[in-house]
């Protein structure tokens, strides 16, 4: 079932592709900074930030806001486009990206930046953070949301099962862990014969399974289907009993042709030809 109107739905994905646009400028223009996992997420963060999360930018320090916290810091950018797209900062401040002083650094900052709920970057930690909000929350008998945005090589973090575990102890079900499953490491996978590299994640292995046996209930979806993921995120918000694990199926690179499906992709920057091609790419978008 459709969750989204026919317009509406077209002006999100418009604000995906422009977001997709504001990454790679903004990393062209550092010469510095990730691009695989922030266009892998950024569709993700459009259905938050523009429909399924309570968040107003004019007043980002709210208490009774929803928390969105991107665990997988290392995809600041696409975090820092979509937060300007909705009116946190000038659209134009993205391009002080990871630039000294700038609030926009390489991993989010919350001491800089009004309107993030974590500084991030240290990977696995992120969802342990949540789970204090979503303690809090109940405690002070908030009925806020949180979200966190996990990388499929981050959840290798010992931490992310810890605090997985804890949240099924105290069925937090305000508590949404959302995996950017793209499939994709920085450095690929191992494969055989011996020091050779696959791509993709080792085919059998679902990250919902494990999730599932932490006690948590598991919804999976296209990350990239906008109409989807809203469909998906407003049910995980609903559901009652226990934590809920979102299982979005991405693309690493999603939107520049020669970035998709590839690792290499994970922090590199582009040549000028590059760069322009992944404009011309982002723009062929609009509209689809």
């Amino acid at each position: 079932m459709t969750q989204v109107a026919p317009d509406k739905l077209a002006a999100l994905k418009e604000k995906a592709a422009e977001a997709r646009r504001l990454i790679v400028e903004a990393v062209n223009h550092a010469k510095a900074g990730h691009l695989g996992g922030p266009l892998s997420v950024t569709d993700i963060l459009v259905a938050l930030y523009f429909d399924v999360a309570r968040i107003d930018p004019k007043r980002p320090h709210w208490e009774d806001r929803d928390r969105i916290i991107l665990s997988k810091g290392h995809s600041a950018i696409g975090l820092y486009a979509v937060m300007a797209l909705r009116g946190y900062m000038p659209v134009e401040e993205t391009l002080t990206f990871d630039a000294i002083n700038s609030r926009l650094q390489g991993h989010p900052d919350m001491t800089k930046l009004p309107g993030l709920d974590a500084s991030t970057g240290s990977l696995g930690q992120g969802l342990s953070v949540g789970l204090g909000y979503a303690l809090g929350a109940r405690l002070r008998k908030k009925d806020f949301h949180t979200w966190v945005i996990l990388g499929d090589g981050e959840i290798q973090e010992g931490q992310i099962w810890e605090a997985a575990f804890v949240a099924d102890r105290y069925h937090l079900d305000n508590l949404t862990a959302i995996l950017d499953f793209n499939k994709l490491q920085q450095f690929g996978w191992l494969a055989t014969p011996p020091g050779s590299v696959r791509a993709m994640h080792p085919s059998g292995t679902n990250p919902g399974d494990k999730f599932a046996a932490f006690g948590w209930h598991v919804l999976e979806c296209d990350g990239h289907d906008v109409d989807a993921l809203i469909a998906t995120l407003r049910a995980a918000k609903a559901h009652k009993g226990e934590p809920t694990a979102v299982i979005a199926h991405t693309v690493k690179g999603k939107g520049v042709s020669y970035m998709e499906h590839d690792y290499n992709w994970h922090s590199k920057v582009m040549t000028e030809a590059e760069y322009r091609t992944a404009l011309s790419d982002i723009a062929a978008t609009v509209g689809k």
